[in-house]
């Protein structure tokens, strides 16, 4: 394979791993963790969850697997490049 294959799953990598950081850290806590223990569980949570957090989790999901697909990519790239070099 060419090696603008593995430039572009790397580049598609590290935009999603900036992605799937920010989606992470826009959820918001479910409680019995550590935000718990500082304070954050002290808040009523309502008993459904809102569009918004659903389309949220559905865009986190979607970023993971892209960010799955490239890691699994690029080990693919990887071992094919170094079974034909040796």
């Amino acid at each position: 394979m060419p090696i603008w294959f593995a430039y572009t799953l790397i580049v598609l990598l590290v935009i999603t791993s900036v992605l799937l950081t920010m989606l992470i850290l826009l959820h918001r806590g479910k409680g019995g963790g550590l935000s718990s223990m500082f304070g954050g569980g002290v808040s009523s949570s309502l008993a459904g969850s809102s569009v918004a957090e659903k389309n949220l989790d559905r865009y986190t999901v979607l970023v993971s697997i892209v960010w799955f697909a490239c890691i699994v990519g690029l080990g693919l790239w990887l071992r094919l490049q170094l079974s034909s070099g040796a």
